[in-house]
């Protein structure tokens, strides 16, 4: 790409937008003011600060809420000024390339006020900012980031996250200062993200190589270049500063959305919009790519603790790629948690597997029956009896799906008086009311009154459809006392209080009463 010709017509800016001279800077506890000529004070975060200097030009919206978090500087330093821009940023591209092969990203600039449209960052100033910027210490000219966590290339993910804790516990010794610290774990968040560690491993081999922007951008990014003339792009020279935009979050994460590689493991939560990278020291389980064949009979749930980045992903909707937030863990600040009798839970699941295969054309005769006819559980056991299957298998698992949650299951079951399959459904008699639940994302439980006699209730149900009781169609959600549906949502104890609500149960999670309360 080529920046656009001097004849190019500059972008409309904001007219709140003011630019000013700066008179001098003066220091007010933590806070930094930068004061213009006019006598007006501006404060400035600290990398910006340390950058602005008494004469210097400052252009920001005035209007807006914070003013400094878009800004662009020119320093005046001859026929060549000296050009700053601060903005936040969106996602960045995948690198591209121009006919002289050399490789750029774009990122986007977030509710522009000065005209600015995007920030063409060279694939150099990506890679010595992020992936080299410890070999601009003297000395450490060709230090790799493996020899920064005293490592080798070829360690496992696992070898990484050791030898990441040892070289702090190393700094921490020695009184070594946080800029050390920061370049340590700066190192292990690349290394630990398959990725970023390949992108870096072919920086290595070819400096020139293609550098992809960490995590997929978004926050605040600092950098020194050329403001285009038509102003819609800041062509960067060098990367000053970025900080990522990020949080921290606390949740359990089902084990059967955990998907175990070999080497290391994969979280991924389309409802949350998350990913987490693992490795067996930070998930301390022995596991193997096997586990995929069962890991949906786990209902145990692991305690997460981390910081997450703002990341992009790309996602196919109706023949076009979209750019969907989601979120991803940064490896240095990962804490799991693991639930008691975790290990007692994954033998059964295993067990339940095999004999699932072994019993497999029993199951099977068993789940196309339950495609034309609900079966009650006691007839659901005699029927297992008569074709072999051991007393102790588990019902449940004859229609259970992998992407089923326990969560709403477990909370029906262990107050129905009776248990009915039926395709993909599990029909719960309840003291109040008859449930229907798919335990599933995205799906909803049906609640209808109790009726006289639950098998004719059970026989008419089965021959309808979820839309005609939706629709009333023939008044039939009439006829099976329909009184509404509750969505599943993210919020389990939400869901849990509006279906008591729906069943007329007290809402009180302290009553101790009705159905159990959350686990």
């Amino acid at each position: 790409m080529t920046q656009p010709s001097a004849a190019a017509q500059p972008a409309p800016v904001s007219p709140s937008v003011v630019c000013r001279r700066v008179a001098r800077m003066e220091r007010h506890g933590s806070a930094i003011n930068c004061l213009f000529t006019d006598g007006d004070p501006l404060t400035l975060p600290h990398c910006l600060a340390d950058l602005v200097l008494p004469s210097d030009e400052l252009e920001f919206d005035v209007s807006a809420t914070a003013p400094v978090r878009e800004l662009f500087a020119t320093r005046a330093n001859g026929r060549h000024p000296k050009q700053v821009y601060f903005a936040p940023i969106g996602h960045v591209s995948q690198p591209k390339t121009v006919k002289r092969d050399e490789y750029f990203v774009f990122a986007e600039v977030r509710d522009e006020r000065l005209g600015v449209q995007r920030v063409h960052l060279p694939s150099s100033t990506v890679r010595d900012y992020f992936y080299f910027a410890n070999r601009r210490r003297p000395g450490c000219e060709d230090q790799t980031l493996y020899d920064l966590l005293r490592t080798v290339s070829g360690a496992a993910l696992g070898d990484l996250r050791v030898a990441f804790r040892v070289r702090l516990l190393e700094l921490e010794a020695e009184g070594a200062p946080g800029e050390q610290t920061h370049a340590v774990e700066r190192a292990f968040n690349l290394l630990a993200h398959p990725e970023l560690r390949s992108c870096y491993d072919a920086l290595l081999a070819d400096p020139d190589s293609p550098a992809v922007f960490p995590y997929g951008g978004c926050g605040s990014l600092l950098v020194a270049g050329e403001l285009s003339p038509d102003r819609e792009t800041f062509f960067a020279r060098k990367i000053l500063s970025f900080v990522p935009d990020r949080r921290e979050r606390r949740f359990r994460a089902p084990l059967r959305k955990i998907e175990f590689l070999d080497g290391c493991a994969m979280y991924r939560d389309s409802g949350r919009r998350i990913e987490i990278i693992l490795d067996p020291v930070s998930l301390p389980i022995s596991w193997d790519p096997t586990w995929n064949q069962w890991r949906h009979l786990v209902g145990a749930k692991v305690g997460v603790e981390a910081v997450f980045v703002k990341s992009g992903k790309y996602r196919l909707r109706s023949g076009t790629w979209h750019l969907v937030d989601w979120e991803t863990a940064l490896p240095s600040r990962l804490n799991v948690a693991l639930p008691a009798g975790l290990q007692e839970q994954l033998a059964s699941a295993r067990q339940m597997y095999r004999r699932s295969g072994r019993f497999f054309d029993a199951l099977d005769r068993i789940r196309r029956r339950l495609d034309r006819e609900a079966l009650e559980w006691k007839e659901l056991a005699r029927i297992c009896d008569d074709l072999g299957v051991p007393p102790d298998f588990d019902i449940a698992q004859i229609s259970w799906k992998p992407d089923y949650d326990f969560f709403h299951y477990e909370q029906l079951r262990r107050c129905a008086q009776r248990t009915f399959l039926f395709r993909d459904e599990y029909i719960f008699e309840l003291e109040r009311a008859t449930v229907v639940e798919v335990p599933q994302q995205g799906h909803a439980t049906y609640v209808f009154s109790r009726p006289a006699d639950l098998d004719q209730w059970v026989r008419e149900y089965s021959r309808v459809a979820k839309e005609d009781i939706r629709h009333n169609r023939g008044n039939i959600a009439e006829r099976l006392g329909f009184i509404g549906r509750v969505m599943h949502g993210r919020n389990p104890r939400a869901w849990l209080r509006q279906l008591r609500a729906k069943i007329g149960e007290p809402t009180d999670a302290t009553d101790g009463g009705g159905m159990p309360l959350v686990q």
